[in-house]
């Protein structure tokens, strides 16, 4: 088992040593062939008949869409595998339908933040444009998916009937927060941040990974939550000389000011004393939601940890390149490589089969 285990894993990252094509490249032959894909002559089964912890039914479609639910599916296996490496490994240990699903929200994710990150106007364009993708949002919930990458979250939807699209309207304010806000007054405004644009992604994931069995959704959603807001803090601590940059400071104004560190001496990049001390604190309050984050991964379905406890491990590893680097995430960029990663797999898999094993021990005990 052990050597079929570092075979699959070897498989994954070698497969994963391309560099990341653009979106549009991906896009390019789907969008050409895909006018709105009209869903509501889609036979539904009723919410009540599929369990949001098992993978559902297929739910009936014409030979047609079936072909272009494939495409969409396969378009988004390569959006995951392209920009989320770390995660995408994971998926491939998880049951085939529930990481298809998985794949189809993250490229809806990936794709709301590349209407960001990738403009093709100014911010008047962009608001509409985000409009315009907030009513998309709306129309997957209905049934119809406006292109064939829309198709296969669609097609989830109907699957995890639990599903909410609340987190998703969520995940849209955080992009616009981006296009108004470049500074945060309080590790409270900064949350709210990290919440919009990270932290809804385990609500988002939830319904599709499930939970293990005796374990309801209301006890697994706080840990999903708190490893949201841990990797959205670790990317901030990773990016600071980037966005600074670009004009941005996202370390909240009442640490800097705590510290004794300037906006000024953040813009310029000036690594000192008081810097330092500012970064520490900064990683342990990472640290601290890994931590909350780590006890709810017994309480997922057992195919979904792997892939929550290689993003919780990996992501650790880069608060530790930071320190490494002295603090410097001015210059330094912290980064986990690919060796990093394919000897770490292995220890995130046998702490989810050890947690696995003490989770069920003790709820014999209770």
């Amino acid at each position: 088992a052990t050597i079929l285990l570092w075979v699959a894993l070897f498989t994954c990252a070698s497969g994963s040593m391309r560099a990341a094509p653009s979106l549009s490249t991906l896009h390019t032959r789907i969008l050409a062939r895909s006018p709105a894909i009209d869903m509501t002559d889609v036979q539904q089964r009723p919410a009540s008949s599929v369990s949001p912890t098992s993978s559902a039914a297929a739910v009936p479609l014409s030979p047609e869409r079936q072909g272009a639910l494939a495409d969409g599916y396969e378009i988004c296996r390569k959006i995951t595998a392209s920009y989320a490496k770390t995660f995408y490994l994971g998926t491939r240990f998880m049951d085939p339908d529930r990481a298809r699903s998985i794949w189809a929200v993250y490229a809806w994710c990936r794709r709301t933040d590349d209407i960001v990150d990738a403009p093709r106007g100014g911010v008047k364009y962009l608001m509409r444009e985000i409009a315009q993708w907030g009513k998309r949002l709306e129309g997957i919930w209905e049934g119809s998916a406006y292109d064939i990458v829309d198709l296969p979250l669609v097609d989830t939807v109907k699957r995890y009937p639990d599903m909410d699209i609340q987190p998703y309207k969520d995940m849209i304010e955080g992009m616009l927060m981006d296009l108004s806000q470049d500074r945060y007054a309080t590790f409270e405004d900064l949350y709210v941040y990290c919440y919009r644009v990270a932290g809804t992604v385990g609500l988002m994931t939830l319904p599709v990974m499930g939970t293990a069995p005796g374990v309801t959704y209301e006890e697994a959603v706080e840990p999903a939550l708190a490893l949201g807001i841990a990797l959205q803090l670790t990317n901030i601590l990773r990016d600071v000389g980037e966005d600074a940059r670009r004009g941005r400071i996202y370390l909240p104004q009442e640490d800097l000011a705590r510290f004794g560190v300037t906006e000024e001496q953040v813009l310029a990049g000036r690594l000192d004393e008081n810097y330092v001390r500012m970064m520490q604190f900064q990683i342990a309050r990472a640290r601290d939601y890994f931590d909350k984050s780590e006890d709810g991964i017994s309480k997922l379905s057992e195919s979904a940890r792997m892939p929550v406890r290689a993003s919780l491990d990996l992501y650790r590893k880069i608060l530790e390149r930071i320190e490494s680097n002295g603090y410097d995430n001015f210059r330094k960029r912290a980064y986990v490589s690919k060796i990093e990663k394919f000897l770490t797999l292995p220890s995130s898999y046998f702490k989810c089969m050890e947690a696995a094993k003490a989770a069920e021990a003790e709820r014999k005990r209770l």
